[in-house]
């Protein structure tokens, strides 16, 4: 079973790209896809970026307690938290009576994985707590998703520095207990929530991992790996080696033949052509991508109109890019993440499409 999780980066520097998101979990274009993705939202949307994550398979936990309770990751509806806390703490108390304090202690680090996503931070930091207070020696899955959980909520709440060293303990954790999965996780992270050249060592990592992983699982890492990476390249202003990255991400997606991932990888790659000066290609890609149906309506359009309106811009086609301004400020002016992390987008979107 696989998502679009957006990622967790959630700072000043996804105003030019993403919203993931890391981080709630939304889908959507412009973020970088951190399975915490926008911890990151729409299941059909486009990510960092989100990007693009994968949702975790059956843990030891669960699998213990299958058939008295459900996998927890099949309670994942990522395109809305709320509903997905709602489910959580229904069935939290008959995880808790049934005496399964491994799967307990699990559902309650995704409860507060649900929670961070709503930037409830404070009481998913609480619920963390809890989740610690029942992991004991052995528990190896409950311990490492929740040092993954709470590393998340610490850099989206943007306390990021002190988000490291859980995500280190949870990498060896896991690397040590054969948890390819998580392992690949933890790695990413850190290619999340560190800058420049020692994000690029820790996403070079997590791609040796997910390439040496017998878990097909794992795997799947690639192709959010290629698209972190190729923003960390972004970032640094290292346009032509980003726009490699996106390729490789376009080829690992055609492969899967998901539409909505191959178009997350194709915007990515044509907002890199647009820094490249190759204006004219990069409006093509995003003209064509804002026909896809799967773009329709929400973040996912508004990302695209904004990117087609900049081109418009560059090429000094004001007039037809004003109108693309004002759609992509209404389909976006709601995204919370945009309104605490980079309100002036928000605001020049605003202004360049003229709405009053």
């Amino acid at each position: 079973m696989t998502a679009v999780i957006a990622g967790c980066r959630r700072n000043a520097r996804h105003a030019n790209h993403r919203s993931f998101h890391i981080a709630r979990l939304p889908g959507v274009l412009g973020w970088r896809s951190i399975v915490v993705v926008r911890e990151a939202g729409q299941q059909n949307g486009y990510l960092d970026v989100c990007c693009v994550a994968i949702v975790a398979p059956m843990t030891d936990s669960s699998q213990r307690a299958a058939g008295a309770t459900p996998a927890l990751d099949d309670l994942w509806n990522y395109d809305d938290p709320a509903g997905t806390e709602s489910k959580l703490r229904e069935l939290a108390p008959k995880a808790k009576e049934s005496g399964a304090a491994e799967y307990y202690a699990e559902l309650l680090t995704q409860l507060a994985r649900a929670q961070g996503l709503q930037q409830k931070f404070n009481e998913a930091l609480s619920t963390l707590d809890q989740a610690d207070a029942l992991i004991t020696d052995g528990m190896t899955t409950p311990r490492v998703r929740g040092l993954l959980e709470r590393g998340r909520v610490l850099n989206s709440s943007g306390r990021t520095e002190e988000s490291v060293s859980f995500f280190k303990k949870a990498m060896r954790i896991a690397e040590e207990a054969g948890l390819e999965f998580y392992a690949v996780d933890a790695a990413h992270m850190l290619g999340i929530v560190t800058k420049d050249e020692e994000s690029l060592r820790w996403n070079e990592h997590s791609m040796k991992l997910a390439e040496a992983a017998k878990d097909p699982r794992a795997r799947r890492w690639l192709g959010p790996l290629y698209n972190n990476t190729g923003w960390t390249y972004f970032d640094m202003g290292r346009y032509g080696a980003a726009l490699q990255m996106f390729e490789k991400d376009i080829a690992f997606r055609k492969q899967g033949g998901n539409k909505v991932q191959i178009g997350i990888a194709r915007w990515s790659a044509a907002k890199v052509l647009r820094h490249l000066g190759r204006v004219e290609e990069a409006l093509r890609i995003q003209n064509e991508l804002l026909e896809l149906p799967e773009l329709k309506g929400g973040t996912n359009e508004g990302y695209t109109r904004e990117e087609i309106a900049e081109c418009l811009l560059l090429l000094g086609r004001s007039a037809e890019a004003a109108p693309h301004f004002a759609e992509a400020w209404r389909l976006l002016r709601d995204d919370p993440w945009l309104q605490r992390d980079d309100p002036d987008r928000l605001q020049r979107l605003k202004q360049l499409g003229g709405v009053r």
